[in-house]
């Protein structure tokens, strides 16, 4: 299969992105249309003729796009990210649009874990706030040290894998929980991770399942002092749950580069325009509560895998089809 006359449609497409998709594309045999708008019901026709779509995970997926699509002859989503919680899965199945992720770099967002980690172990935030006024004294709360910690990692798939393995390396106790173990650590029930861990790092693909899997009777059993990090996707948290918690001092911490409600909040500018989820706008308060704009995944590594990965996706679908049609 050379990718000959295949095309695709690339939606939300920043301006990074589309110098490698158009740097890639003809590589790969494939005609890439590259938009900046995110898929719309409205530009669904920039598909026609094209069976195949990429969309970003910024932006949510819903019936009436689906359908759309579905009219302008698209069969094939590739979404540039691992989860597929933005999209309607289950409309675009009923469709018959097959919807699929891509895999990058599980580097980048383990990276970008440990980072938060240590960062609010050491009061990272209130240390560089106050150096930026030039107010050089020590913080009032001695840092921790990860060996002499125990770290929960919660979802051991390619990420939380990684992210196990950096663990190792500063020889702190690590526990795993996952529904179905993967790699060779020492797994736990889940409220017997939440009550042994000083940190608990989430890494889990957000499901109905795990859609608060930090509800506030689970971050009740929490040991006390501890910390939570949240680099995979925001609602796995009960926010306010969370912020009732900090308040409090129950917990110690926490580090989230993903929040619930981020959604037109992140990724805009918005210094001159309020912040209308009190509880993101009251974590961001807090001397103890690190928070990033969704990033943990933004490297330059992790992006040419993604474009990569979504022409390859593409290409895949449309050699299955031909096997399919041709018999």
């Amino acid at each position: 299969m050379t990718g000959r006359g295949t095309g695709i449609t690339v939606y939300g497409c920043g301006q990074d992105e589309a110098v490698l998709f158009r740097e890639l594309a003809p590589r790969f045999g494939v005609v890439a249309t590259v938009t900046e708008a995110a898929v719309s019901e409205a530009n669904a026709r920039l598909a026609a003729g094209n069976r195949c779509i990429s969309v970003g995970h910024k932006t949510g997926i819903t019936g009436s796009t689906l359908r759309a699509l579905g009219r302008a002859g698209v069969t094939y989503i590739s979404t540039r990210s691992i989860g597929c919680n933005h999209i309607d899965v289950d409309c675009a199945t009923g469709l018959g649009i097959t919807v699929e992720n891509v895999s990058y770099s599980p580097d980048s967002v383990a990276d970008y874990t440990l980072m938060l980690m240590l960062m609010v172990l050491r009061n990272a935030k209130s240390t560089l706030r106050r150096a930026d006024l030039h107010d050089y004294r020590l913080h009032d709360v001695r840092g921790r040290e990860l060996r002499d910690l125990t770290v929960g990692v919660v979802g051991t798939g390619r990420i939380g894998t990684a992210v196990v393995a950096r663990l190792r390396g500063f020889g702190c106790r690590v526990l795993a929980h996952d529904r179905r173990p993967k790699i060779a650590a020492d797994y736990v029930p889940l409220d017997e991770l939440l009550r042994l861990s000083d940190v608990v790092t989430l890494h889990a693909p957000l499901t109905a399942d795990t859609h608060r899997l930090l509800d506030r009777r689970r971050i009740e059993r929490m040991k006390p002092g501890a910390f939570v990090v949240n680099t995979g996707r925001g609602p796995l948290v009960d926010t306010e749950a969370l912020v009732a918690a900090l308040d409090s001092g129950r917990l110690g911490g926490a580090a989230l580069d993903v929040v619930e409600g981020e959604e037109g909040i992140f990724y805009a500018d918005r210094r001159n325009r309020p912040v209308e989820s009190k509880p993101l706008v009251r974590l961001q308060e807090m001397p103890n509560v690190l928070i990033t704009p969704h990033t943990a995944y933004y490297t330059d590594h992790a992006l040419s895998d993604t474009v990569e990965n979504s022409l390859a996706k593409c290409l895949e679908f449309e050699s299955r089809n031909e096997r399919n049609e041709h018999g």
